[in-house]
């Protein structure tokens, strides 16, 4: 092997892809539940985005941004129109997107503090992996920059008692993904929103894995009415292309001035125009209300068929975006899983995630559903779901 072994990769290669559908290099197909964990938001090869990459690829791949990119700016106003936010800088990944957001939260605040939440994930950077809350993303890299601050997500009497005048922002992922498909309730989200307007810190939004229609809004933010000052996106955003956006105020514009941040690679017109396509069909009204509508007859039958189940606690998440919470190991579920024919992905010990493309089928997620209970139903996962019980109420 000439990888470095940075991923405990599944034993299996997935060949082609179509829609909802893979193909493994032994001809079986799966129905992908994973999306590229969030990132193929319309299925595999889309034919809009598809086409008009391929116009793209037959006119130019990259220039520079040292030259004028009218796509660049197509796909920028495509997001600050369903954000009401007003400036786009381009990157190429959701880790480089929320670097823009810590540097620009400190370059126009004057102050170095960033407050994130535990069991957050922001990216593998330095900056990032230090933003995030996360002793496994920390460990054996030695110290992390000094100038974060974790507090317990979901905790309201936490950020009352905040006191940090030096705090450049508060960075928060409405709905932790990583974390284990844990949502925000609406008064920590109004509360972070308060205490940033109290200390004068800008208010960060990830919505790295939970933008891009994810939840049946353009942006998961979009449901709790928060009003933030940065917005950072990418998996979603071009369907597979590597591409990342920081979205911000106009206030905050002079902060970035020529010379001060910049990507080689960030908004090259391929990128942007998978970003276009990409964008152009799922900020439409009606194809978010079919995923707000998908999402709520998923969740209905996950709840129906498999809360009974004795290995499962709780299910939980927001559009397309689920998490099983169960009480056996993840890692087996996960084979069967496979086995079975679906794709799913853990967030965390002991959680199942569901990141189906935004345009699955009714009867696509009603043959998940079935798998699912297939698998959880095995006597061997109640046998030990039970046993689990018992030794924690003993």
């Amino acid at each position: 092997m000439s990888l470095f072994p940075t991923y405990n990769r599944f034993p299996l290669t997935l060949v082609s892809g179509n829609g909802t559908t893979v193909m493994d290099d032994q001809g079986k197909e799966y129905l992908d539940f994973v999306s590229g964990i969030a990132v193929c938001n319309l299925g595999h090869r889309p034919p809009a985005v598809q086409q008009a990459m391929e116009e793209q690829l037959n006119k130019l791949w990259h220039v520079s941004n040292l030259y004028e990119i009218p796509l660049q700016q197509q796909a920028a106003e495509l997001l600050t129109n369903v954000t009401n936010l007003d400036y786009v800088f381009f990157c190429n990944s959701g880790a480089e997107a929320n670097e823009a957001a810590i540097k620009l939260a400190r370059k126009h605040t004057g102050k170095e503090k960033i407050i994130t939440f535990k069991h957050s994930f922001h990216g593998r950077t330095f900056a990032t992996m230090s933003a995030t809350g996360q002793d496994k993303v920390h460990k054996g890299f030695g110290a992390l920059l000094p100038t974060f601050e974790y507090l317990p997500y979901n905790d309201v009497e936490a950020l009352k008692y905040l006191q940090a005048d030096d705090a450049a922002a508060i960075m928060v992922e409405v709905i932790q993904g990583e974390g284990g498909v844990v949502a925000g309730t609406t008064a920590f989200l109004d509360a972070v929103q308060k205490k940033c307007q109290e200390i004068g810190a800008l208010l960060i939004i990830d919505e790295v894995q939970t933008g891009i229609g994810r939840t049946g809004a353009p942006f998961a933010y979009q449901h709790a009415e928060l009003d933030p000052d940065i917005v950072t996106s990418a998996k979603g955003l071009g369907s597979g292309f590597p591409v990342g956006a920081m979205i911000g105020k106009e206030p905050l514009a002079n902060s970035f001035n020529p010379g001060s941040h910049g990507s080689t690679f960030g908004g090259n017109p391929l990128g942007m125009a998978a970003v276009k396509a990409t964008l152009d069909t799922i900020f439409n009204y009606h194809f978010l209300k079919e995923v707000e509508e998908r999402g709520t007859f998923f969740q209905k039958e996950l709840q129906t068929r498999l809360l009974p189940l004795a290995p499962v606690r709780e299910i939980r998440g927001q559009g397309l975006m689920i998490g099983i919470e169960v009480n056996v190991p993840v890692p087996a579920i996960i084979e069967e899983l496979r086995e079975q024919g679906l794709l799913a992905v853990p967030a965390g010990a002991q959680v199942v995630r569901l990141l189906p493309p935004l345009n699955v089928s009714y009867e696509e997620l009603q043959t998940a559903v079935q798998q699912l209970e297939f698998v959880l139903k095995q006597s061997k996962y109640t046998t030990q779901a039970k046993a689990n019980v018992e030794n924690t109420t003993h």
